[in-house]
């Protein structure tokens, strides 16, 4: 909104969040001020291909004629630096909202959490939080930005701003379609009006950049459209240059994949797995993935249909002679060619990522680290290629160290033969888990058992129903088909005592459980709580209380080692006694003990005083 208008210029004042953005970052963030031209260039290609794309379906455009490009002019002298574009120009609407307001809500209090922990903001993240333009406060007081729309009524208008607050806009001539920015640069900062630092940034950052681009009267050579040469006539640098210049990274991709393909859909294509997974996971709607062309003809620089949810950290670029070069991005939504390269596309990537398993298992490694619970997103997205997923899934162990994981592939090849089931155990963190007493059957009888603690393993491995004939079962459920060890040590209560203490525990704890039985399952531990057979099992249900606090948990059978003293002991208070208060406790203290154990238990307080209570009377 505007905050007052002075003749033909309107005065607008900065939402708050947007200036305490741009106080960080003219005072605090960025360590690599060469980044705003990066920034600058990136935004000039971004608004020549808006026009471009216009262009083919409509001739209505304001200076049609005019060549597609970007120029730099630099005052060395004045210290004065301009950069100009002939793309599609910004409305006034456009200068308000995208020049004076945070793109995307969380940027700042996700740049202020970095800036409070003391960790500086590299490059690339300008790029992925979209505040590049912004960028260009660490080098100069004040930016002159004069553009053109390409609606042919659109006016010429200045916007200006020091960043202090407010910014400035008003109509002026102008007769060429495009924008103009322009600034003095800081005294630190006076650098980049040399010529020839300007060049070496471009040529860091910019190669790659698909119009010309043009420095006094000399136009800067261009790679070009690497996707469509041969592979073997690619070098690495070349690669990793462009990688780093689709992706805003500073690092070289882990891979890349190099496909030229023909049949029922022809296609060419440069795609990349970056190193690192994105800042904030599965928040890729809000950077670029994929870049559509078609015939070298830019279309859409995030082609979401061409990759499930799961897969878009890939990045790179899909060219294909299959599109006609007036397609819309309605058309493309529902486009059977972008159905069928999203199929093959899909089926490469799954295909390299199986052969890492396979050939390099370090570097799959260091990929399933960063990206495997996008995989497992993509169990219950993708059913056309769930199988392949599965496969790529990897885990902790009660046998594995070290950070070692297994497929479920190596699990079931190291099974004994008489093991029917492929067993897991969920929890919070692996020392939390291994302690567990529901593994005290399965660490005496060598049993493996799948670690559960990622939130998403929780989410996905029940979906599983069964991996190579095998059940996948938790072994906190109550359906659970264990056998009587052989050396179980000390020998259970007989039926005689055993059924009438189980007969008082349930009337002690009434409806707080769904039953109590004798346990197979315990070896050193009294007593656990199990899932029914249908039931979720204690981590899910402690994320559906995250999910929803009002959410109400299913009741747990207890179950009892008949062979442990304190049950033996509660046995003979049985015998004198059913109704003896110390036995009541000690039951309830056993419940509540496993509820704690479970991370259930809601009433800690009255757990601590019963504690202290019975303490207080067995040191008498």
């Amino acid at each position: 909104m505007a905050k007052k208008k002075s003749g033909n210029i309107k005065e607008f004042e900065y939402r708050a969040e947007m200036k305490q953005l741009l106080h960080l970052i003219v005072h605090s963030l960025y360590t690599h001020p060469e980044i705003f031209l990066r920034e600058l260039i990136s935004n000039a290609s971004d608004a020549l291909n808006k026009v471009r794309f216009r262009m083919l379906t409509d001739s209505n455009v304001h200076d049609a004629e005019t060549d597609l490009g970007v120029k730099i002019t630099l005052d060395d002298k004045k210290h004065l630096f301009t950069i100009e574009d002939t793309g599609i120009g910004m409305t006034e609407s456009d200068l308000t909202e995208e020049l004076g307001t945070v793109a995307s809500s969380g940027t700042l209090d996700y740049l202020q959490k970095l800036k409070d922990a003391g960790q500086a903001i590299e490059g690339e993240l300008i790029g992925q939080f979209g505040v590049g333009f912004y960028s260009v406060f660490m080098v100069t007081d004040e930016i002159t930005v004069e553009t053109r729309h390409a609606d042919p009524e659109a006016p010429g208008l200045r916007w200006k701003s020091t960043g202090q607050g407010t910014f400035t806009i008003e109509e002026i001539e102008i007769p060429t379609r495009g924008t103009k920015i322009s600034f003095k640069l800081k005294k630190d900062n006076y650098e980049f009006a040399e010529e020839w630092r300007v060049k070496n940034i471009i040529d860091k950052y910019s190669t790659f950049v698909e119009f010309p681009i043009t420095i006094g009267d000399e136009k800067l050579s261009r790679v070009g459209a690497i996707w469509q040469q041969p592979k073997n006539e690619i070098t690495d640098d070349q690669l990793n240059e462009f990688y780093k210049y689709i992706a805003n990274d500073t690092e070289p991709p882990l891979d890349h994949l190099h496909l030229n393909l023909e049949g029922k859909v022809n296609f060419k294509a440069l795609i990349f797995i970056p190193q690192k997974a994105p800042m904030m996971f599965m928040r890729e709607r809000e950077e670029k993935t994929l870049n559509l062309y078609a015939n070298k003809v830019f279309i859409q620089d995030d082609a979401k249909e061409l990759l499930p949810e799961y897969l878009r950290f890939l990045k790179g670029v899909v060219d294909t002679e299959d599109l006609p070069l007036n397609v819309s991005r309605e058309v493309t939504q529902s486009s059977p060619v972008m159905q069928k390269i999203n199929q093959v596309v899909v089926n490469k990537v799954l295909g390299l990522l199986a052969d890492w398993a396979k050939k390099d298992k370090g570097k799959f490694e260091r990929f399933y680290k960063e990206f495997g619970q996008y995989l497992k997103i993509g169990i219950n997205m993708d059913f056309t290629n769930r199988d392949k997923l599965i496969d790529l899934l990897r885990f902790e162990t009660t046998k594995t160290a070290n950070d070692e994981l297994i497929s479920l592939r190596e699990y079931v090849e190291r099974m004994d033969s008489k093991q029917k089931e492929i067993y897991y155990l969920t929890g919070e963190e692996r020392t939390t888990v291994m302690k567990n007493p529901n593994l005290e059957y399965f660490k005496k009888n060598d049993l493996e058992v799948l670690l559960l603690h990622d939130p998403y393993d929780v989410m996905v491995v029940p979906s599983i129903p069964e991996y190579d004939k095998k059940k996948l079962q938790s072994i906190e459920k109550a359906d659970l088909e264990l056998k009587d060890s052989e050396e179980q040590g000390a020998e259970a209560l007989n039926d005689d005592l055993s059924k009438p203490l189980i007969k008082v525990f349930k009337e002690t704890l009434g409806d707080k459980v769904a039953n109590v039985i004798e346990s197979k399952r315990l070896v050193n531990s009294a007593a656990t709580l199990v899932a029914a057979k249908d039931a979720m099992d204690a981590q899910m249900e402690r994320m559906m209380k995250m999910m929803d606090e009002n959410y109400a948990s299913q009741k747990k059978i207890l179950e009892i080692n008949t062979r442990h003293p304190l049950i033996k002991n509660l046995a003979r208070l049985n015998l004198g006694d059913s109704k003896d208060p110390v036995l009541r406790k000690s039951i309830m203290q056993l419940f509540e003990g496993a509820m704690l154990i479970s991370g259930n238990l809601e009433a800690p307080t009255d757990f601590v005083e019963r504690m202290t209570d019975l303490m207080t009377k067995a040191t008498k």
